[in-house]
């Protein structure tokens, strides 16, 4: 049976020159309705990680978050799966500096624009200054990864920076980990302390 993911990887095919006929079938036999355009795939497991949290079944709800592989991809993307495309609904999560290709994008793809959550810097570092650096530690001791978070701060290019720089710049040091702790940072909040850009993301979904 076809899921979710064969969707994006069939929308995938679509934006880098394959056909078309393939997502669009897909879209109509899984029900898409959204399609919540991310920059990567450490944005999907986060948004993923938040809904199985709240207990959403985004696929259930015909809501697919579409992983571009970079924010200049939206154009592209928004073009395909929203108005002139497939007639999605759009919306998306990106950075403070992408919002304006976010922009670009949807004004193209005639999609609204105030369906586009910003995150200050990065989603990585609203999700440590929601957790605090000792909350962020916790998570790195209980999966093995302490010893080089603090071989990593003993680098000369980490001394006199913030805490919570050098752990955002920690979980991008090695392939696949913000991937893995965009899941488990998002796994770890309190209730009450989910960054207001994801928490309005997925109400609004």
């Amino acid at each position: 049976m076809a899921d979710m993911k064969a969707f994006r990887d069939a929308v995938t095919k679509w934006a880098t020159g394959g056909p078309d006929r393939p997502a669009r079938d897909l879209a109509e036999g899984l029900g898409v309705r959204t399609a919540v355009l991310v920059e990567g795939l450490s944005d999907l497991a986060a948004v993923e990680a938040l809904a199985a949290r709240r207990g959403r079944d985004l696929a259930a709800d015909g809501v697919c978050v579409m992983p571009m592989g970079g924010a200049m991809s939206v154009a592209r993307y928004a073009g395909l799966l929203g108005p002139p495309g497939l007639g999605l609904r759009l919306t998306g999560l990106c950075d403070e500096g992408e919002r304006g290709f976010y922009e670009r994008g949807l004004t193209r793809a005639q999609a609204p624009l105030q369906d586009v959550y910003v995150c200050a810097a990065d989603l990585e570092d609203e999700l440590i200054r929601a957790l605090g650096t000792v909350g962020v530690e916790e998570i790195l001791s209980a999966e093995g990864d302490l010893r080089a978070w603090q071989t990593f701060q003993r680098q000369p290019a980490q001394h006199g920076r913030p805490r919570h720089q050098q752990a955002r710049r920690f979980l991008g040091t090695k392939k696949g980990r913000k991937i893995r702790y965009g899941r488990l940072l998002v796994e770890a909040l309190a209730p009450d302390r989910t960054p207001p850009p994801l928490d309005r993301l997925l109400a609004s979904l």
